[in-house]
């Protein structure tokens, strides 16, 4: 285990301090002393851990979803469910429930369950994405106590017509198809968007968990070799926008989201039943719309916003009853519809000033039922009125010191939080490097999810908000010399101490029910690293991170058998890493992308009694080679991938079984029309 953590280590400083060529030497011979450091820090920006994802991360491949991003590319922990299945982020050893998500400035965050399944959301779909790590996200969002995720779209400055398709053929019976149609005017911008993926998802693998059973009864000293079951899916997105510049200061923004999707939850491994004798799905519908107005003077800018959002969800469960007869056994059905309105003003009085207020009002309404045979859930109808104020102040005395003071207020239902102040600084050590000390402190509130207050069976409408304080600080620099060299690199160290954890449990009833029972605290190191080198006609490229998180459960234990204090919390790796590069020659691109996941616990205690206890550590290489054509107004691209390269056995989430090696090709035809 330590050898494998090594590895990591080494190859990630590898990545981030070393530029590889044919000849080492090449790097040697730049002329450093010519370094200069362009551009000036945004006072948004002062003192705040933010990662902002490349547009070549988010465009690498039509079939990933933001869940592949993040945990290709990201700092963040992705719990997947399996493939085409939920996927959770967890952020500095928090829950989903902690990491905050806004799309256009509007948080699409459950209100019934507090997450977001980020395998819903395609890459393709989003133009802007920063990470917002801690205390930096109370710059965007109250309850983030382990973070927030910023989703953007925007125009792009072209005039005319531009058309892309892409399709995306893969293992499984799986393909994946994207079309992009924009036209710019000198005023209008058009942007329509649609994805379309389907899957039979019927991979094979090795279940560990049940063995071939001899005539005679006896076992066989094999494993069952099986397929994945009942697990196609199918997922459709459209997306259209409009933007509108009146070359006056005043901008007009709308951007409108509908996905359908349909999904078999596949088989267990554990699973014992013929997979013709039951069938799950989950089907869900949501829409997201946001208008926006954005005015800006020379010292002054205002912008607002107004959003709504419709989801359906429906789980069905089907049991068969006769030879053509199937049995609904469970439906469980939830509908939830938001409005949410916003405004806000930075205003510069100086150079050396920013002074800004933000407020915002949502207002939920939350209708979930669960019929089972042989029991009756009501389920809940509920509203939540949710508000929130943000004043924030700026001051830069001299170019090199940076200070900031935020101070955030949220209502919801007929409560207000405590105020949420978080405090940043940031010092330019060494200019000519871009070297800068950095370091923020919030406090941040949670409240408790609608599921979490009144599911049924098993809802606790008497639980506490949960709390916590968060510290970060850190170092960073920038390295460029003329256009050829750039080197970026970060270091950073976080503690959290959270109180009150909400964590579901088994009620003595049998069923789950939500209580406040952990004092956890997080901590650990982030690193993280850019480079690229172009010489003649070759250019490499690459981006990675490395972490170590421990999220360990300091509260009192809930009863004489509970050993679960002290310990790392289920799931969480302690280490992590991840490496994306890219090398190109004239028109052919060759992209690695590797990340590793120490091992994670499955019980709280830590104890590994049996091999269920724990997750094995895996190292995950996707590999793929890309050439482009292009002609006067037309571009083509041809790409071939190979996923899990090296052919690792793996699980993210405990008898949830993943794909082995397989493929994936790609063609991108782009015609444009100049107008």
């Amino acid at each position: 285990m330590e050898d494998k953590i090594k590895i990591s280590i080494v190859l990630l400083f590898c990545c981030i301090f070393s530029i590889q060529g044919q000849d080492n030497k090449v790097a040697w011979q730049l002329r450093l002393d010519t370094i200069t450091i362009i551009g000036k820090r945004p006072f948004k920006d002062i003192g705040t851990t933010k990662t902002v994802l490349d547009t070549l991360i988010l465009r690498e491949s039509i079939t990933n979803s933001l869940a592949d991003i993040l945990s290709q590319n990201t700092s963040i922990f992705i719990k997947s469910y399996g493939r085409g299945t939920m996927a959770t982020a967890s952020f500095r050893g928090t829950s989903p429930s902690h990491t905050q998500v806004l799309w256009n400035g509007m948080n699409i965050n459950s209100p019934m369950m507090g997450q977001v399944d980020f395998s819903l959301i395609p890459s393709y779909f989003v133009d802007d994405m920063s990470l917002w790590h801690g205390a930096s996200s109370v710059n965007v969002s109250g309850s983030g106590l382990g973070g927030a995720i910023t989703l953007g779209t925007s125009p792009e400055k072209f005039k005319g017509y531009d058309l892309k398709f892409i399709q995306g053929i893969s293992s499984y019976r799986t393909f994946d198809d994207f079309l992009h149609f924009r036209y710019g005017g000198e005023k209008w911008q058009s942007s329509t968007r649609i994805y379309l993926a389907h899957s039979k998802n019927d991979f094979k693998y090795t279940n560990y968990e049940k063995a071939i059973i001899n005539d005679d009864g006896s076992y066989n000293k094999d494993f069952e070799e099986t397929k994945n079951k009942n697990c196609q899916y199918q997922d459709f997105h459209i997306l259209q926008e409009l933007y509108y510049d009146r070359k006056d200061g005043n901008k007009f923004s709308l951007a409108a989201w509908l996905m359908n999707s349909n999904r078999g939850i596949p088989m267990l491994t554990t699973d014992q039943r013929n997979d013709n004798d039951y069938k799950t799905r989950q089907k869900e519908t949501t829409f997201r719309g946001v208008g926006g107005w954005d005015k800006a003077s020379e010292k002054l800018k205002i912008s607002s916003k107004l959003g709504y959002t419709y989801t359906h969800m429906l789980y069905t469960y089907d049991i068969r009853i006769g030879e053509e007869q199937m049995s609904r056994m469970q439906d469980a059905s939830s509908y939830i519809y938001s409005g949410f309105v916003s405004g806000n003003a930075e205003y510069l009085p100086s150079e050396k000033w920013m002074i800004g207020g933000y407020i915002d009002g949502k207002f939920n309404y939350v209708d979930s039922k669960n019929l089972e045979v042989n029991a009756y859930h009501p389920g809940y109808q509920e509203t939540r009125p949710e508000a929130t104020a943000l004043a924030t102040i700026r001051y830069r005395p001299c170019s090199r010191i940076g200070l900031a003071v935020d101070l955030r207020e949220t209502f919801y239902d007929d409560k207000f939080t405590p105020f949420i102040p978080a405090g940043f600084l940031d010092i330019t050590l060494w200019p000519r490097y871009g070297l800068m000390f950095k370091a923020s402190i919030a406090r941040n509130y949670r409240y408790p999810t609608l599921n979490d207050l009144y599911f049924q069976p098993g809802g606790n409408p008497d639980l506490l908000s949960e709390k916590g304080f968060t510290y970060d600080t850190g170092v960073e620099f920038t390295l460029k010399s003329d256009e050829c060299f750039s080197l970026k690199g970060e270091i950073t160290a976080f503690d959290s101490y959270i109180d009150n954890w909400i964590l579901w449990v088994v009620h003595p009833k049998g069923y789950w029910t939500p209580r406040n029972i952990k004092q956890v605290h997080s901590y650990g190191i982030e690193l993280k690293g850019k480079a690229s080198l172009r010489l003649g006609d070759w250019t490499l490229w690459l981006d990675a991170n490395w972490n170590h998180t421990k999220a360990i459960n300091n509260g009192d234990p809930v009863g004489t058998e509970d050993v679960s204090v002290g310990k790392q919390l289920v799931y969480i790796p302690e280490y992590s890493s991840a490496v994306m590069g890219q090398l190109s020659w004239k028109d052919f691109y060759l992209i690695y992308k590797y990340n590793y996941y120490s091992k994670r616990y499955t019980t709280s205690s830590n104890e590994l009694y049996t091999r269920r206890d724990e997750l094995i550590p895996y190292y995950m290489n996707d590999i793929s080679l890309e050439k482009r054509f292009r002609w006067k107004q037309t571009a083509v691209s041809i790409k071939a991938s190979v996923y899990n390269l090296f052919n690792e056995e793996y699980v993210s989430v405990l008898s949830r079984p993943m794909p082995r090696r397989n493929y994936g090709l790609t063609i991108c035809i782009n015609p444009r029309w100049k107008k």
